[in-house]
This record gives C-alpha cells, sequence and structure tokens, in this order.
C-alpha cells in the first residue's frame, strides 16, 4: 500500500506538518512534497536517486513520484509541504512539469532564490499555525507566488540547463517535448516523430536533447518507464511481463535491463524487496509529529519582518485614567543635538535640514565634532602658530540663530599635547574676545575617554579655565552600524529618553563618511545620522517629532507606553517595546536576538475611562510598515544609487502616515491601533 492519499483540511490546497522521521518507506501520492529540513539531517530517495538533505536545505518531490526518506541524524526537525496540484493548474498547466532542487554542492542552496523559497515556505507555515483573519485567503496568495517562483527558478529545465531561463522559445520548446515523453511513453515513440511536430532534424533534435536534458531521447524514454515501473510493481499484482508491455518495452528483457541499470537489481528482486501490505506499510513508518508553532524559533530570519507574524495572537490592553494625579515630564530630549563634524553643518541643504528640526525639537545645545581639525582650515601643521578660526565662528553664528549654545568635543589624540593645549588656548581667547566672557562660561565641552592617557597634562591646563563646564564623553558607541538605519531605532530612542532618562548624543544629525566603513550603497550604510547624506529622513529623526509633540504632564507611564497632558489636551505614544532595546546592537545581532513576542505585528487597545470633552484626533504612526526611508529603500530592491525622481519619492513616502478623527465626550473612549515590527504611533487629543 505505497500509495497514499493526502487529506487537505480547511478547505486549503496544502496541508503542512512538522515531524522528527526516523524511516518512511517507499511511497507515492498525487500531491507535490517540498521537504524544508530545520534541523539535523535526512536522507531522501526520489526514484533513481539519492540525496543527504541538511539544515536549511530543501528537497522537492513531484506528484506521483516514488519516494522514501530516512535519519541520517536522530535529532533532525522536518518540515512537510503537501500541496494539491490541481489549485497550481487554474494559474498555470503544471501537469507533467517536475521541479527540482539542486544538491551538487555544500553551499548551493546558499543562492537568493533558495532565500525567497524558504520565505515563502515560512509566512505560509505562519498562516496556517496562526490561523488568524482571512488566512486561507492570504495562503492561497502565497501559494501563487510559490507556483511562479518554482517555474521561473526550480523547473526541470533549467534545474538542469540554466541558459534555457534566458531563451523562452526552447524552454517552451523543450517543456512540450518533455510533456510529451510523459504522456507518452508507453507507447511506441520516435525521435523522428518529435522532431517532425516541431519542425526539426531529427539528428539537430538528438543532439540538442543530450545537452539539455542530460540523457539521449531513448535513454530518458526508457528511464521514465523504469521510474513509472515502481509504482506498478509496488501497487499491482500484475506480472512482470504485464508491467513490462504496460510500460511500452518491446520485450521483458529490455525492461529487466534498463530497471537493473538504474535500480541495481531485477523488477522481481524489488517487489520481493519492497512490496508490503498495508499493515506492514505502516508499521515501517516510524516518526514523531511535532507542533507547527515549534518551527518558529528556526524561521525568525523569515518571519522578523513578515507583518502578520503574530506569536501570542494577543491585544496588548492599555487603561487610562485621566483622573489621577500627574507628575511633570522630564523633557530631555530638549537638552541637547548633536551636530557632527563642523565641516557637514553648513554643507548644502544641511542648515534647512537642521532648522526644521530645531523648529520642533527646541534644543538647547548643540555638539559640534572635529573643530580642532584641517578640515575646517584652522590649521596646517603643527608647526602653526596663527591659527584661522573664520569658518569655526561662521557654524558658532549659525548656531546662534537657531537659539542653540555650543557643545564642543575634544579628542586631541591626533596630536601632540603641547600643540593642542596652544591651540585650545587659541581658541578660548578668540572667541572670548568675539562672543563675550560670560556667553563662554554658558557653553559645554565634553572630553573623549581617549584623554586618559594624557589626562594629567590636560587636568593641569583646565586649571585655568575653571568656570568652564567639562564634561566626559563616556558614550561606548560605534560610529557605523546598520542598525541605525532601521525603525528599529524609534523605540531605541524613546526608551532611552522615557525610561532610562539617557541622551541618545551618540546619533549624529546627518550621516558621515569617517573612514574604514563598508559602503555598498549610497543611501543606507549604517551612518550614525538621523537624516542620510541625501537629506531623507530615517526613523530616527521622528522619534525626536513624536517626542516634541509630548504634553508636560505625565498621566500613565509603562513599558512601551506613555499618556500626558498639557492643558486640556491629551497624547498618548506607544512604541514597540522588547528587552533588546535596553542595550544598542548590530542589525546581524538583532536577527539573531529577536524573540518570538518582539517580532510580531503588536496591536493595542487603549481604554481612555471618563473622556471629559469632545476632542479632534490627530494620529501619528511610523514603523517598518509605514514611513521607514530604510524599508521603503528595501521594497525599491536596495539600489545602490537613485536619481532625483526617486530621491523625491523617498522623501515623500519617509514621513509618519497622518490620520484625522474625532471623539466625543463618553465614559469609555476606546482606540485600537497595531504596530508592524518596531516603530510607534502617538495619538493626540485636542479638544474642540
Amino acid at each position: 500500500m505505497p500509495r497514499e492519499f493526502v487529506e487537505y483540511t480547511n478547505d486549503l490546497p496544502i496541508k503542512v506538518s512538522m515531524q522528527n522521521i526516523k524511516k518512511s518507506p517507499i511511497h507515492w501520492h498525487n500531491a507535490m512534497e517540498i521537504i524544508y529540513v530545520l534541523e539535523g539531517s535526512i536522507k531522501i530517495t526520489i526514484e533513481t536517486e539519492s540525496h543527504r538533505v541538511n539544515k536549511q536545505e530543501i528537497g522537492i518531490i513531484n506528484p506521483e513520484e516514488a519516494h522514501s526518506i530516512k535519519s541520517i541524524t536522530n535529532n533532525n526537525k522536518v518540515l512537510i509541504f503537501q500541496i494539491d496540484t490541481s489549485f497550481f493548474n487554474k494559474y498555470y498547466d503544471i501537469e507533467n512539469m517536475f521541479f527540482y532542487t539542486d544538491f551538487s554542492a555544500p553551499e548551493v542552496q546558499k543562492h537568493e532564490k533558495y532565500d525567497i523559497l524558504r520565505k515563502y515556505l515560512s509566512t505560509m507555515l505562519c498562516e496556517i499555525a496562526q490561523k488568524g483573519d482571512n488566512y486561507e485567503d492570504v495562503v492561497e496568495e502565497i501559494l501563487v507566488d510559490l507556483l511562479y517562483h518554482l517555474i521561473n527558478n526550480f523547473h526541470y529545465l533549467i534545474y538542469d540547463e540554466e541558459e534555457l531561463k534566458e531563451n523562452e522559445v526552447q524552454f517552451e520548446r523543450y517543456d512540450r517535448i518533455i510533456k510529451y515523453i510523459y504522456s507518452n511513453y508507453n507507447n511506441k515513440i520516435s525521435i523522428q516523430d518529435i522532431a517532425r511536430l516541431e519542425f526539426l532534424s531529427s539528428h539537430y533534435l538528438s543532439n540538442e536533447m543530450k545537452n539539455k536534458v542530460g540523457y539521449s531521447f531513448n535513454d530518458f524514454v526508457n528511464l521514465t518507464r523504469v521510474e513509472e515501473a515502481i509504482k506498478l510493481l509496488l501497487d499491482t499484482e500484475k506480472t512482470i511481463s504485464e508491467i513490462s508491455e504496460e510500460l511500452g518495452f518491446s520485450h521483458t528483457r529490455y525492461f529487466n535491463k534498463h530497471f537493473k541499470k538504474h535500480y541495481k537489481c531485477t523488477p522481481m528482486q524489488y517487489r520481493k524487496k519492497y512490496k508490503v501490505d498495508e499493515e506492514t506499510y505502516e508499521s515501517l513508518k516510524v516518526y514523531e509529529k511535532l507542533k507547527l508553532k515549534d518551527a518558529y524559533e528556526y524561521l525568525m530570519h523569515y518571519l522578523e519582518d513578515y507583518p502578520r507574524f503574530n506569536y501570542e495572537g494577543k491585544i496588548i490592553k492599555i487603561h487610562v485614567d485621566l483622573s489621577k494625579d500627574t507628575e511633570e515630564l522630564d523633557e530631555n530630549w530638549h537638552d541637547i543635538i548633536n551636530l557632527g563634524s563642523a565641516k557637514e553643518v553648513l554643507k548644502g541643504n544641511h542648515g534647512k535640514l537642521i532648522k526644521e528640526f530645531q523648529k520642533y525639537v527646541e534644543c538647547e545645545y548643540a555638539i559640534i565634532q572635529n573643530i580642532f581639525s584641517k578640515d575646517m582650515n584652522v590649521f596646517s601643521t603643527e608647526k602653526d602658530i596663527f591659527f584661522n578660526w573664520y569658518e569655526i565662528r561662521q557654524v558658532f553664528e549659525f548656531i546662534y540663530d537657531l537659539d542653540l549654545k555650543p557643545a564642543i568635543l575634544i579628542d586631541f589624540h591626533k596630536y601632540k599635547v603641547e600643540f593642542f593645549l596652544a591651540l585650545f588656548k587659541d581658541f578660548i581667547n578668540y572667541f572670548t574676545d568675539f562672543f563675550g566672557d560670560k556667553e563662554i562660561k554658558k557653553w559645554r565641552f565634553y572630553l573623549k575617554n581617549s584623554l586618559d592617557e594624557n589626562k594629567k597634562s590636560l587636568e593641569n591646563f583646565l586649571k585655568e579655565y575653571e568656570d568652564i563646564e567639562f564634561i566626559n564623553w563616556d558614550l561606548d558607541y560605534k560610529e557605523v552600524n546598520n542598525i541605525y538605519d532601521t525603525a528599529y531605532m524609534v523605540p531605541y530612542i524613546l526608551n532611552q529618553y522615557l525610561n532610562k532618562k539617557s541622551n541618545v548624543i551618540f546619533l549624529t544629525t546627518f550621516d558621515e563618511i569617517y573612514g574604514g566603513e563598508y559602503i555598498n550603497n549610497e543611501l543606507f550604510y549604517g551612518g550614525s545620522g538621523i537624516i542620510n547624506r541625501q537629506g531623507i529622513k530615517k526613523t530616527s529623526y521622528y522619534a525626536y517629532y513624536l517626542l516634541s509633540k509630548l504634553g508636560n504632564e505625565v498621566i500613565e507611564k509603562g513599558d512601551g507606553y506613555i499618556v500626558t497632558k498639557e492643558d486640556d489636551d491629551i497624547q498618548i505614544l506607544v512604541y514597540s517595546h522588547s528587552e533588546e532595546l535596553e542595550s544598542l546592537i548590530s542589525l546581524d545581532d538583532l536577527y539573531k536576538r529577536r524573540g518570538l513576542k518582539e517580532t510580531a505585528e503588536k496591536k493595542f487597545s487603549i481604554n481612555i475611562a471618563a473622556l471629559p470633552y469632545n476632542y479632534k484626533i490627530v494620529t501619528y504612526k511610523i514603523d517598518e510598515g509605514k514611513g521607514s526611508s530604510y524599508n521603503n529603500w528595501l521594497s525599491m530592491g536596495k539600489p545602490k544609487r537613485i536619481d532625483e525622481y526617486e530621491r523625491d519619492l523617498l522623501i515623500k513616502s519617509s514621513v509618519p502616515n497622518i490620520k484625522l478623527g474625532f471623539a466625543k465626550k463618553s465614559p469609555i473612549y476606546n482606540i485600537v491601533s497595531k504596530i508592524e515590527g518596531y516603530g510607534a504611533f502617538l495619538f493626540i487629543l485636542q479638544r474642540v
């Protein structure tokens, strides 16, 4: 009883299971079967070929292909996708069309087309395991995408002959030929018959068959007959001669000859070895069923940005009691912003963007880096005794125009101590003369930890400037980290300011190139700016924007949310919260460490008790699905360069999603919203 019948559930054309497989004897079915090994290794034998399938590798078993599976490692975990191909046939005729994956080399399945295949399988498993809203429709949509991905990348002709992928006429010709053979192998067919149908010479077709398929015409026909023989040997009581005749062999001895060539035994020996009754067949199957949701941990890389993935499937409830006593909000984000290197401040459109940022955030101080450098034309060599502060003065005047005070980062590890102290003394004297002693005393000076080796010399020098505020810059961070480009920075920044009471002053206003970075595109390379070098705002920019909209009194605060008020207006800020927000990590570490709960689309239900007035509601939302310039760039295919039109599109699309609404005075007012991956939303209730 080696023929199995696949029972599909919930009117879906697919059945998914996860198993620890010890042994699965020879069988076949009319479903396409895709094997995805999550852990360990197994051996799959499909008709005349056997393959070792290791962790994260995929095998495809076509309908009616006889196959068996054995464990190589005991701890294997295998996802099995059985697909009703009649569903595929509605969209594209795949009758007698076959698909294969490659096992020819250890790294061969690292190719992008396999990653896309894993993504489709992972999202299908997610939908079937979660059974969320309209999941049946979503599964069918994924199946259609999967179908065309298989046709375009795993079709047997492409698998054997990659150049056919680029030649549609040739591809269709050999697809017709192979289908003709599969449909007529049990009849007397010749290469001359097919050549006439295709208007080709038989000599040409014979040579091309060998090149494109890997077998001569006769060998391919006989291989097809031999593979079909397995089902007749194991699932019928027909004699060897009857089977030989049914398959189209002219004589039993030819059947025996070709069968032995591929299976190393005669048809009769094969039947005696493998033909069993139903009870024996069932006893030979040794496997353990595993929970589908246990597969999530192996698929996180493919599910982490899938917006419908919701591990717990629950709604996070937030209750707001407006009658509670309030406390003053510590608006520490107003304290300081890091403008980065002095040379960047006055560059191109930067000044306009800084003014726009300051209009919303209204910081008190602006950190300026690399003031004491050749880049600002202050000096040429360390032998100079005259220092030119003109360009630095322009930067400071610009800062004062924005109602900011300078905060200067001191880092002289590149210079001799004596030279730098002379440089700094001249700097203080020059700007004391220009701005006045009283104003200089309002400035801040940050000392980098790299100055420790010169600490004694510096301490003695600084005694001359007792009225100046010197602060240790003790932040440990990377100037380049791909995480800076992502929507992860929204909740990270919000959490730092609202819960850890910490400034995120290592983030600069603009991306800079420091030297030594790995840069493979012009837009996103992990620069620490909240605006990239093309003037496109990252999601981190809008974290400050959302903070600037909060009121000055705190009504309620918890993990991932804060409720504030100002006069009669109410502000509710909600953001995706997780343990990893406590420290800054790399993008690679994020993929590894993201927990199951943190990756989901999070749904929130906010109940406001005793809403006292009527309100106009303004909603701002930014997350991986809405307003993220990085995600928009990813959806464009990660272009290395963009033109002005594309830049303009990115700028216009990379803004928070804004919605307007109205709320009437009520005992309980409910707001429902969701965040896709990392992000935040802000509700502002304005009394009318």
